[in-house]
C-alpha cells in the first residue's frame, strides 16, 4: 500500500506591536484560497490544509508555500501569524467566536472550556487500508504518541505567565470530555457505537467532537494524529509526520504478522501524556516498553530504533533521524521560548515565534522604548511559578 500523508496546521493571528491575539480571521481568509485555509472556533485562529503527499520533501515544500501565503495575507493587514500551542500573551477569553451554529452551540454548552480554546495544534493524516484497520492499530500507536507531543511542545506561557509546563496547550485541551488517549476497540463498528453513545448521551453534539489523541478520520480514509502542539519550525512538523507515518506502517506490518495489538491496559498513557506536557524534551518521559521513567533522549532513540525498518523502507531514515537528533540537541520550542523570555521578555518571544513561523531565525532583539514590555515569572524546580498529487487537501 502506498501510504501518503497530509497535515493540518493551526495559527494564531497576532497584532505585531502588542503581541496580542486579534479576532481578524475573516479578513485574513478573504485573501486566501478557501480550499486550503479555513476558520476555527475563535476568530483569532486560522487553519491550513496541505495537499496529500508521498514524500517528506514534497510535504515540506507544500507547507512552506502555505505558510508564505498565510504570512503575506496577514502582513497585508499589519498582522502576523504564529504556529505555537499557545500565544504567550493570550487573554483570559476570546469573546470572539466564529459565526457558525456549531461553534455557537459549543460556546454555549462548554462555556469557559470553549472560551479558552485559544490554542493551536498540528494534525497529521496518514492513509490506512480501511476503517477496521485504522481502529485496530490505534492501540499499537497510542503508547508512543506522548513522545511526539514532547517533540512538539511549544506552549510554556499562558496569559503572560510561565506555567511550568512545556505544553500548557495539552492541559487546556484535555478539559474537553473526549480529549486524551483513545481506548481499545475491537473494530470500526465497536468504535462507532461508542461514539454514537457519546452523542446520544448529550456529552458531545456530533462525531466531530471526538478529540482523541488519534482517531479514524470521519471523512477520509486516514488515521489522524491530534496530540501535537502547533510547531513554530516547519522542520518539527515534517519530523512528526515522518514518525507518525512510520508508526502506522510499523503497526500495519505487526498486524499483518499476527502480533498482539496490545494488552488492553492504557490507563497509564494519560499519565505519560501529562509527563510529556510537563517536561517536553527537557526532562524525563514514560518509556512505553517498560512504563518506567527514562530520559527523553533515551525514549526518542528507542522510538527511532523501533521505526528504523519502516523509515528505511520509505527512504525517510536519513531525514527523520537527522531532524530528531537536531531536536534533541537544541531542545523543544518551549525551551527556546522560555530562554528568550529569561534573556529578554515576552515580546521578544513573540518576535522569535513570528520569525520561526516564517521560516526565519530571529537574530536580534526588538528595539524597545520601554512601552509595552511584559515582565514574566520563572517557575521553580517543582514547576510552581515564583513571581500532500497537489493534491486534494486534507481537513476535518
Amino acid at each position: 500500500m502506498n501510504i501518503r500523508m497530509g497535515v493540518e496546521e493551526e495559527f494564531h493571528i497576532l497584532e505585531v506591536e502588542s503581541g496580542l491575539l486579534v479576532p481578524r480571521a475573516g479578513q485574513v481568509l478573504r485573501r486566501l484560497p478557501p480550499r486550503s485555509f479555513a476558520a476555527e472556533m475563535h476568530q483569532s485562529t486560522v487553519e491550513s490544509n496541505s495537499g496529500v503527499h508521498d514524500s517528506l520533501d514534497d510535504l515540506y515544500a507544500d507547507l512552506a508555500g502555505m505558510r508564505r501565503r498565510l504570512d503575506s495575507a496577514a502582513a497585508s493587514l499589519g498582522l502576523a501569524m504564529v504556529a505555537a500551542g499557545t500565544a504567550p500573551l493570550a487573554p483570559a477569553a476570546s469573546g470572539h467566536p466564529t459565526a457558525d451554529p456549531r461553534y455557537h452551540h459549543m460556546v454555549e454548552e462548554y462555556r469557559q472550556v470553549a472560551d479558552e480554546q485559544l490554542i493551536c495544534g498540528a494534525q497529521v493524516h496518514v492513509d490506512v487500508p480501511d476503517r477496521d484497520t485504522a481502529v485496530g492499530i490505534m492501540c499499537v500507536l497510542s503508547p508512543w504518541l506522548p513522545v511526539l507531543l514532547a517533540l512538539t511542545a511549544s506552549s510554556p506561557f499562558w496569559q503572560g505567565s510561565d506555567t511550568g509546563y512545556a505544553s500548557w496547550r495539552t492541559l487546556l485541551w484535555q478539559r474537553w470530555p473526549t480529549a486524551g488517549p483513545v481506548g481499545c476497540f475491537s473494530d470500526a463498528a465497536d468504535y462507532d457505537a461508542a461514539v454514537d453513545g457519546l452523542v446520544r448521551s448529550g456529552v458531545i453534539s456530533d462525531a466531530g467532537m471526538i478529540y482523541y489523541d488519534v482517531r479514524p478520520s470521519a471523512h477520509l480514509q486516514t488515521l489522524e494524529l491530534r496530540i501535537c502542539d502547533a510547531c513554530p519550525r516547519l522542520e518539527t512538523v515534517v519530523l512528526v509526520a515522518g514518525l507518525f507515518r512510520a508508526l502506522v506502517t510499523d503497526a500495519l506490518e505487526r498486524r499483518a504478522a499476527g502480533a498482539a495489538a496490545c494488552d488492553g491496559r492504557h490507563e497509564w498513557v494519560r499519565g505519560a501524556s501529562w509527563r510529556a506536557a510537563r517536561s517536553g524534551l527537557g526532562g524525563t518521559l514514560v518509556d512505553p516498553e517498560t512504563r518506567g521513567e527514562a530520559p527523553a533522549g533515551e525514549v526518542v532513540h528507542k522510538l527511532l530504533a523501533r521505526l528504523r525498518p519502516a523509515l528505511e523502507a520509505r527512504g525517510d531514515w536519513q531525514t527523520v533521524s537527522a531532524l530528531a537528533e537536531s531536536a534533541l540537541a537544541e531542545g523543544d520550542a518551549a525551551r527556546r521560548i522560555r530562554r528568550t523570555a529569561q534573556e529578554e521578555d515576552l515580546l521578544a518571544c513573540i518576535d522569535m515565534l513570528i520569525a520561526e513561523t516564517r521560516g526565519e531565525r530571529r537574530d536580534r532583539r526588538r528595539t524597545s522604548s520601554g512601552h509595552g514590555r511584559i515582565p514574566f515569572s520563572v517557575p521553580g524546580p517543582a514547576g510552581s511559578a515564583s513571581h500532500a498529487e497537489a493534491p486534494e487537501a486534507v481537513g476535518r
